[in-house]
């Protein structure tokens, strides 16, 4: 099974901000989603992959960048990242017309997250 990097998260003061430093610098087509006090990213790689800006708090402190690891199966990527002596951080839960995602902390203390997109086809 093939597990590229999908998806990578940037701390931002304020995220709208922090898409739009994107957006004038790089062109990027940017998304804000205020509901989720979110924005997103589309770097053009012409792939299935995306950049977001999360607010910086408590548990995503200045500097925090995550990445999102595919899946075709989070709940059996999770007892893989268990077994092989991971934490869990947040345990698999869906997001609307996106996916199921998990996060956890490997063994050096990295913070990294797991999705399985929505079908293409749903």
């Amino acid at each position: 099974m093939n597990h590229p990097v999908v998806h990578i998260e940037l701390s931002a003061k304020d995220h709208s901000e922090a898409a739009e430093w994107y957006k004038k610098i790089f062109g990027w087509e940017i998304r804000h989603i205020p509901e989720m006090n979110y924005s997103t990213a589309d770097p053009g790689t012409g792939e299935n992959f995306g950049m977001g800006f999360n607010p910086i708090s408590d548990e995503s402190p200045a500097g925090t960048v995550v990445f999102y690891i595919h899946t075709d199966d989070v709940a059996a990527s999770v007892k893989q990242v268990k077994d092989a002596g991971g934490e869990v951080l947040v345990e698999d839960f869906d997001i609307p017309t996106v996916g199921t995602m998990a996060t956890f902390k490997d063994p050096s203390g990295n913070v990294v997250s797991i999705l399985q997109p929505v079908p293409e086809s749903a």
